[in-house]
């Protein structure tokens, strides 16, 4: 597996390259964004570790160019910015994880092994599912409704989809959700979930939990029947 890391700290760089490849990592190393995207569009890496502040191009705007060409990819944010908005900006646009700076080595290579696993997952999957108006397609990472243009889908949001659907009927606390779609093992922030399922009814959603209802209290069902197809 190839790791591609981006930071304009060489010391930081360093640090995650000697933690990352004891572990069988591959790791390719950019100072900043114009050199992640060269080394992005010439080895295509399994996963993509970006810090947000670099000078020139940003760590966003490596994640928007990225998604733009690929739809599976895993984009992981490590960034000492901690104010939520700065989470939100990197999942809407298409980010896997955000982790905070200052971070364990244990909780990034976990962190790393659930994305991983997660589009290893999204790829062996492969039977169709129907949520209400939407036609899931897991292993083309997108999703239908009726003639409209296909919808991208991360590897996470298809596992969220896929969870609603298996358990159809049933309120899923937010703690099911974590275990099955991020793994026992991740760490996760208090609001990561909700931020994940915002951004996915703005992509599947016509009108307000047409799909995914907000269980006050407990988490998200969807109030369906399961089927596949």
């Amino acid at each position: 597996m190839t790791l591609l890391l981006a930071d304009d700290d060489p010391i930081t760089l360093d640090s995650l390259a000697a933690c990352l490849q004891p572990e069988g990592f591959r790791v390719l190393l950019a100072k900043d964004g114009t050199e992640a995207l060269a080394l992005w569009q010439k080895h295509q890496p399994d996963l993509l570790c970006l810090d947000i502040m670099m000078p020139g191009v940003d760590g966003y705007e490596v994640c928007r160019r990225v998604r733009a060409a690929d739809a599976q990819v895993p984009v992981l944010f490590l960034s000492a910015k901690s104010e939520e908005i700065d989470v939100v900006v990197g999942l809407r646009l298409g980010a896997d994880d955000f982790v905070r700076k200052p971070f364990g080595k244990h909780e990034l290579i976990a962190r790393i092994h659930g994305a991983l696993r997660r589009v290893s997952g999204a790829k062996k999957a492969s039977a169709t599912f129907t949520l209400g108006p939407l036609r899931v397609f897991p292993a083309e990472l997108r999703a239908q409704r009726d003639d409209t243009a296909p919808i991208d889908l991360t590897p996470r949001e298809v596992s969220i989809l896929q969870l609603l659907h298996d358990r159809a009927g049933q309120a899923l606390s937010r703690d099911v959700f974590l275990d099955v779609c991020w793994g026992l093992d991740y760490m996760p922030e208090s609001r990561t979930l909700d931020q994940h399922i915002a951004k996915l009814r703005k992509k599947i959603e016509r009108e307000p939990e047409e799909i995914i209802e907000t269980i006050r209290g407990v988490g998200y069902r969807w109030r369906g029947s399961a089927s596949a197809r």
